[in-house]
């Protein structure tokens, strides 16, 4: 019975707001999102565990110093602050390539750590990301103690987080976080990205290593989130060149087109040979999500699921985006069908 982990610790992260286009939208990463995946998990007979608490170990073991504490004591300074708003939303960023010292200030530190206005901080947002990397921290603990598989509702998600920088709704690097911990017990590891944006943190942490593989597979970003990475002629660096694999596809992209850069991706997954495998399973490439990416099916995230099930390897099914709030359930579940029944083929 695949195992899943699930905090409610995550209820205490609840954004007011999500800034695109100039305005200020309802926020598409809401609670119902991780409750949701939560039932619908458990309806398709998996496991619903209780996570065992890991530290700040793991997370600390991929994020800097400084940005532990940004997060952990950003928000009480803010709040300290005559007039601040509700939640931490930086008004001034740092220049990549002109970060030439630190501020004191949490104004610019904000500007420092984040990446944007859409990724606003609140008073819980902190103890939901380190709640949400715990959860990710203890599937793999699980895999390395023998488990198939597992799964973590990680909320926040966390994908777009960098070292030391949030953004794009996430605050810790759950996938990375696993993937690091996974290294830690020698193990040989990859990480596979479908969700529907790239993942830029990920990429940006292991960018330089060569001993943990990262696959993206994500919407074109010359016209998408995040706009700045994800293409295909990123393929890593110094001792990481050749060890990032980008497949970056048109919009509207469907089933068939999907499976078939998916069906790449495996075979250089199967020619790195890892021995564990993080996937950070994003459900928001689906025809019905409110970003408009690609136009995979239900049925589909039951084919994406049997074709990684059939790698046969251990793997770590960390929660990503997902925001179509009819259909994320049943997207979950057909992804899970396939994947354990393809770990039977």
């Amino acid at each position: 019975m695949l195992p899943v982990l699930y905090t409610p610790i995550h209820r205490e992260h609840e954004p007011s707001f999500f800034f695109v286009t100039g305005r200020f939208t309802p926020a598409q990463e809401r609670i119902d999102r991780a409750e949701q995946l939560r039932d619908a998990a458990v309806q398709a007979g998996c496991e619903l565990v209780a996570a065992a608490e890991h530290g700040l170990g793991p997370v600390a073991d991929v994020h800097t110093p400084d940005y532990l504490c940004f997060l952990q004591d950003g928000h009480r300074r803010w709040s300290e602050i005559p007039g601040a708003a509700p939640e931490i939303v930086p008004n001034v960023f740092a220049v990549p390539g002109l970060q030439h010292g630190y501020p004191e200030r949490v104004v610019g530190q904000a500007g420092y750590h984040m990446q944007d206005l859409a990724s606003p901080i609140g008073p819980g947002t902190a103890a939901a990301a380190f709640a949400s990397a715990n959860l990710a921290a203890d599937a793999a603990q699980r895999v390395l103690q023998g488990a198939k598989a597992a799964y973590a509702i990680c909320r926040p998600p966390g994908h777009h987080a960098y070292r030391e920088r949030g953004g794009g709704v996430c605050y810790l690097n759950n996938a990375a976080i696993a993937a690091q911990l996974l290294r830690r017990q020698g193990r040989r590891v990859a990480v596979i990205d479908i969700d529907v944006h790239h993942g830029n943190g990920t990429q940006g942490i292991f960018y330089e290593r060569s001993d943990v593989y990262f696959v993206s597979l994500h919407r074109d970003p010359t016209n998408y989130h995040p706009y700045f990475c994800g293409y295909a002629q990123e393929r890593g660096a110094g001792a990481g060149l050749g060890y990032n694999l980008n497949l970056p596809l048109p919009a509207e992209t469907g089933d068939d087109a999907y499976l078939a850069a998916l069906e790449h991706a495996c075979r250089r997954l199967a020619a790195y040979s890892p021995d564990a495998l993080v996937i950070s399973l994003g459900l928001d490439a689906h025809e019905h999500d409110p970003f408009k990416g690609l136009k995979v099916t239900t049925e589909g995230f039951r084919r994406i699921g049997q074709r990684l099930g059939r790698l046969g390897m251990p793997s770590v099914m960390v929660q990503e985006g997902g925001y179509d709030c009819d259909h994320i359930g049943a997207n979950l579940v057909h992804f899970l069908d396939g994947f354990t029944g393809g770990l039977r083929a």
